[in-house]
């Protein structure tokens, strides 16, 4: 069963606005501030621990169950996030970052920048948003600190990097992070933020360019449930759901596997609007039958027409698409899936990035279509 530990274990303070669950032993020497069990937080030691508390930090998690262990890191309660009053942090100004922060200064909130390439944080400053120089600064100015970035190595690097999410982390405050990666990566970068007191929550969206400017992306969430409740007016302001999944990690396998079921909807797509030209089709015919049956979506009315017209202005750019398809499968492989249609749809996107598409649209994977057929594939 799972190791019950109470209050007895140390004779330090209970902070009165941490929670009351059963908390962890308290630790001597090496940080004075505390150990945190998700919600349990104690002040520096008022007298001398009981013998019971001189077990080391790495014993006790030894002790602890891989499903019951929580971070031991000592973080005050958060505050809800509030227009007005409470300082948010973005990182990342992409296709996603941008929108999603002018939905955050709409709603009434302050909000702190950095992106590697200032430049594009123009739109956002012009609204209001107030620059910073580092992952590190950001987080040192805000509450809240959200990111969106672009694969899981850009991820690892802003979150715990010397420059980066963690180094200015501490108690009472949070780091959400959008983007798409793997469960490992997100866990990694979940356990150096809470080694610096914080408090973690991962954030992958289903839903690109449009929805983001529209305000209704979908967050696929897990981690901290505190932070789920301290950030759900920021979350509502970008967004038209949001779901609590459970553990870190549970967010990002989601989020690859919507966009693993994505990208293979996209090719079969792709092929149908091929054959169906190379059969004397009008490609218009077939998205107008799609759309009036069982099969309908509303990717395929919103991509088929700008298809037919081979025109691929990026919303979610194929070489995302791929690396998502690319987790997808290693997902898959770690749990002896076999995902033989995925597999395929990877191949797709991959000859698609060797022609030079992957800045393209996702949708661009009909070049590739096209082309191996002109090829005789």
């Amino acid at each position: 069963g799972k190791m019950q530990i109470t209050r007895r274990a140390c004779s330090a303070q209970l902070k009165p606005e941490c929670s009351s669950r059963p908390a962890l032993p308290c630790a001597r020497g090496r940080n004075p501030k505390i150990i945190r069990s998700s919600a349990a937080c104690f002040t520096p030691f008022a007298s001398k621990p009981q013998t019971g508390a001189k077990r080391s930090v790495r014993a006790l998690r030894n002790a602890l169950s891989r499903q019951s262990r929580q971070a031991l890191v000592c973080n005050a309660a958060l505050p809800e996030a509030t227009p007005g009053k409470t300082v948010l942090g973005f990182v990342g100004m992409g296709i996603l970052g941008v929108p999603m922060t002018l939905n955050l200064i709409k709603a009434g909130f302050e909000v702190v920048v950095y992106n590697r390439t200032a430049d594009r944080c123009a739109p956002v400053l012009a609204a209001g948003a107030k620059l910073a120089s580092s992952p590190k600064e950001v987080v040192q100015r805000a509450t809240f600190t959200f990111a969106t970035l672009s694969d899981p190595a850009a991820a690892l690097e802003v979150g715990t990097g010397p420059d980066g999410i963690a180094a200015g982390m501490s108690a009472g405050k949070a780091y959400i992070d959008v983007s798409t990666v793997d469960a490992e990566t997100s866990r990694a970068i979940a356990a150096a933020v809470h080694a610096a007191g914080g408090s973690f929550l991962e954030a992958p969206v289903s839903g690109s360019k449009g929805p983001a400017e529209q305000g209704k992306l979908i967050f696929l969430t897990a981690g901290d449930k505190d932070v789920f409740d301290a950030v759900g007016k920021p979350l509502d302001a970008m967004g038209k759901a949001k779901f609590f999944l459970g553990e870190t990690g549970a967010g990002a396998n989601m989020k690859l596997v919507v966009n693993m079921v994505m990208g293979s909807m996209m090719v079969a797509f792709a092929e149908g609007l091929a054959l169906a030209d190379k059969s004397g089709l009008k490609k218009q015919d077939l998205i107008d039958v799609i759309g009036l049956g069982a099969i309908a979506a509303p990717m395929y009315a919103l991509k088929g027409p700008t298809m037919s017209a081979r025109q691929y202005a990026p919303a979610f750019p194929l070489k995302h698409q791929q690396k998502d398809m690319r987790l997808a499968l290693a997902l898959g492989d770690s749990h002896a899936q076999p995902l033989p249609v995925a597999s395929a749809a990877n191949a797709a996107y991959i000859q698609a990035r060797q022609q030079e598409l992957g800045d393209s649209d996702f949708s661009a994977v009909l070049e590739a279509i096209i082309r191996a057929k002109a090829e005789g594939h």
